[in-house]
């Protein structure tokens, strides 16, 4: 069956797709230092951070040649499931088949959690905006270590890719697989970060990597008129109804730039007015805690 799928693979009319296998152990030697990463997802009973809880966590720990941008040596491993203290919803459980049978009087291994972060340098997750304030409220390891955000701080539209999501992101690479299990998504968002990124050959690993050093920032529109409400709304500002103010978030100080001079521009006709500004570096990005304030004179 492999020699009649390659043979398939080679014909211009034909895709072939062929399922995940994990891959557990990569080669031993490296040109360049390593950087430890721990990539990790979570199912949860729901999306709500305030009163839903993980039901389960996988983890894999792995070394990557920063040289290289490719994985080294032994893939440590863990998948545990945990008990939420509430039922499942139905829609969950139909959308990882994770049933309240299976997680009765579970607990997720914080030990074996802890030691996994103990030595780590960068925690990945593929939507790590939701991902980060469960780990953290469960487990406070979480909140000492710079993250990175496969889903966001990659732009795969210029990549190339029509979608975002992981599984089309797999299936870009010919590579299938039954998702929304915490183990098996890991191990897909792996080999996708291993693939060669189209706009600079460097990997995903290699780019998420690199983005840990660049902060990005949310800027408010503070005391913005009314009435450029709906140019704001249409620049894919979005309103802060505790704070009453429109705010955008920017991945890096080129793209701060550019908005602090539009806003300016088309918010405030041209006066000079001091806007609020926070900085979020890699300890604080994605996680619900806030970053550094400050104020920006426009």
């Amino acid at each position: 069956m492999p020699a009649l799928a390659d043979q398939l693979a080679r014909h211009p009319d034909y895709r072939v797709l062929r399922r995940l296998v994990p891959v557990t152990h990569f080669a031993s030697s490296s040109t360049g230092p390593l950087l430890r990463l721990v990539i990790l997802d979570t199912e949860t009973t729901g999306l709500s951070h305030a009163k839903d809880r993980i039901i389960e966590l996988a983890m894999l720990r792995v070394d990557v040649d920063t040289l290289t941008g490719l994985p080294v040596g032994d893939v440590q491993i863990y998948d545990g499931l945990e008990d939420p203290g509430q039922p499942i919803p139905q829609e969950v459980s139909q959308i990882t088949g994770i049933s309240d049978d299976m997680v009765r009087g579970q607990a997720l291994d914080m030990a074996r959690v802890d030691a996994l972060l103990a030595d780590a340098d960068l925690v990945v997750a593929h939507n790590a905006g939701f991902d980060r304030p469960f780990c953290e409220a469960r487990c406070p390891g979480f909140a000492a270590l710079p993250w990175a955000c496969s889903f966001a701080d990659i732009e795969w539209k210029k990549e190339g890719r029509s979608s975002a999501k992981l599984e089309h992101l797999a299936l870009h690479q010919g590579l299938f697989y039954e998702a929304h299990r915490a183990e098996v998504d890991c191990h897909a968002l792996l080999a996708v970060l291993m693939a060669p990124l189209a706009t600079d050959g460097k990997t995903g690993l290699a780019r998420l990597a690199g983005a840990v050093a660049s902060p990005s920032f949310r800027l408010l529109a503070t005391q913005a008129p009314f009435d450029a409400k709906d140019v704001l709304k249409a620049r894919a500002y979005r309103w802060d109804a505790e704070k009453r103010v429109w705010h955008t978030r920017l991945k890096d100080e080129a793209e701060l730039a550019a908005e602090c001079e539009w806003l300016k521009a088309a918010v405030y006709g041209g006066r000079s007015v001091t806007v609020h500004l926070e900085k979020m570096d890699a300890l604080v990005k994605y996680s619900s805690r806030a970053g550094a304030l400050s104020e920006q004179q426009l």
